[in-house]
């Protein structure tokens, strides 16, 4: 631990998980004292707790406290350390698992001789960002084919409670083409988080995973610093090692939600819904980290974002729909392809993939639409067409062979497994595609059966 500066004693208040304290001018001492910077709070003389300084009046400063206040007195002391929050890096902390004030959680061995990087850093100059051009595999059919995942891309996986959007989560962290995978967890019950540690272990990818786990049960404060932590070390695999970085977060409305807790014990004026006015700008400076550096690695950022009643214009959703290129809408169960977008698929589709990757996935989602519509038209007793017949025999395949979140495939398996489905349900001429395509990739045998997807469990 840092050399500490001056002890003050003179606690103004205690509010919830936060102490205001009086640092005199003419001690010289608030000069050295800057914004995240830590302290140390000492109760009888003994270590109490580590602390952060969020906000500075003149003689006042404001502590968030780590490890809570309850037991803490009036009679407590502070001593600043004049430097900010850091966290662990090095190659020894893939496969560990931390907490949320950075402290490792599991059996291996102490790092505390490992180099340590501040957090909370700012954005890269955009000077040094490249533009996106480079695909993140998955083998998840709606994800691959049909709104593909791009290297430096942020982009939230829309939810409700009660979906298996971490189930999700695991089987991307376990797919994905990467070579490190951050994961960071704000607010998790303990079966959650013991689901993440076992899936990773169980899919024996923990060599290349390190995890930041905030549980519900710990202080507020650490999962505010959950994320940061995260990204703090995704960019130094990304930028000192030139890895191909992927950063997992859930769930960025339980991080709002701790941000409005504060805002509120700080006195802050909320704005809408009771968050604090400045969401937005807190948002994006964690998901502006997502970023392909020149001549070296990148991070991709991938976040849940829950949506309180289902509805999208809540401030969290609301505002990361403006930060983020797109999103995944996980809905009853399955990814739904008309809630959710890639707005950087284009940079890759046709390009890094087959020439008929763009062309399958609009005819796909078309004939999907339209056996929704036959669905709806079943529903009310409606005389249904030769047509509408064929769209319900497309919709329940495609429902089987690509929604389901069990099943895994290669893009280039996915591409070829549309095309028989397509054939199956449909003549070459109503696909309305290119006959330079239809002459390539329509199968030789028509309509015959097509291969069954792997389904795997995390």
């Amino acid at each position: 631990m840092p050399q500490s500066l001056l002890r003050f004693t003179q606690i103004l208040s205690i509010v919830g998980d936060l102490v205001r304290v009086k640092v005199p001018l003419q001690s010289g001492i608030s000069e050295h004292i800057g914004f995240g910077d830590l302290a140390t709070i000492q109760q009888q003389d003994r270590f109490y707790s580590l602390a952060q300084v969020i906000k500075l009046d003149r003689e006042e400063v404001s502590l968030q406290v780590f490890s809570g206040t309850k037991g803490l007195s009036t009679d407590a002391s502070v001593s600043f350390l004049g430097e900010p929050m850091k966290v662990t890096y090095s190659g020894n902390i893939l496969g560990r698992v931390f907490r949320g004030s950075g402290e490792a959680i599991d059996a291996g061995p102490t790092l505390e001789q490992e180099p340590k990087v501040e957090i909370d850093g700012p954005s890269v100059n955009p000077v040094r960002r490249v533009l996106a051009s480079r695909m993140v595999r998955t083998n998840i059919p709606m994800i691959d084919v049909f709104n593909t995942l791009v290297e430096s891309q942020k982009i939230p996986i829309f939810s409700v409670a009660g979906e298996p959007y971490n189930r999700f989560l695991a089987r991307i962290a376990i797919q994905a083409e990467a070579d490190v995978v951050v994961f960071a967890g704000m607010g998790l019950i303990f079966d959650d988080f013991h689901f993440f540690k076992t899936a990773f272990e169980g899919a024996g990818v923990s060599a290349r995973t390190v995890m930041f786990s905030n549980l519900a049960s710990d202080p507020i404060v650490e999962r505010l610093l959950t994320p940061d932590m995260a990204l703090a070390v995704a960019e130094h695999f990304a930028v000192e090692e030139n890895k191909k970085v992927l950063v997992l977060l859930t769930d960025m409305t339980s991080y709002a939600d701790a941000m409005k807790e504060i805002g509120v014990a700080m006195d802050k004026i909320p704005a809408n819904r009771g968050y604090m006015g400045d969401l937005y700008s807190q948002l994006a400076r964690r998901y502006e980290k997502a970023c392909d550096y020149k001549g070296a690695g990148s991070v991709t950022i991938l976040a849940v974002t829950t949506m309180p009643g289902d509805d999208v214009t809540h401030p969290v959703p609301d505002n990361t729909g403006y930060i983020t290129e797109g999103q995944f809408y996980l809905h009853n169960g399955v990814i739904d392809p008309f809630g959710s977008l890639s707005r950087l698929k284009q940079m890759v589709q046709g390009k890094e993939t087959r020439d008929d990757h763009a062309h399958i996935m609009n005819t796909m989602i078309r004939f999907y639409s339209d056996a929704v519509n036959a669905k709806q038209k079943q529903a009310m007793a409606f005389e249904l067409s030769s047509y509408d017949l064929k769209t319900l025999a497309f919709g329940d395949k495609f429902r089987q062979r690509f929604m389901s979140l069990d099943v895994s495939m290669p893009l280039e398996e996915a591409l070829d497994l549309c095309w028989q489905t397509l054939s199956e349900c449909f003549s070459k001429d109503e696909t309305l595609m290119k006959q330079s395509l239809l002459d390539k990739y329509w199968p030789l045998n028509g309509s015959g059966e097509a291969a069954i997807p792997e389904v795997v469990s995390p």
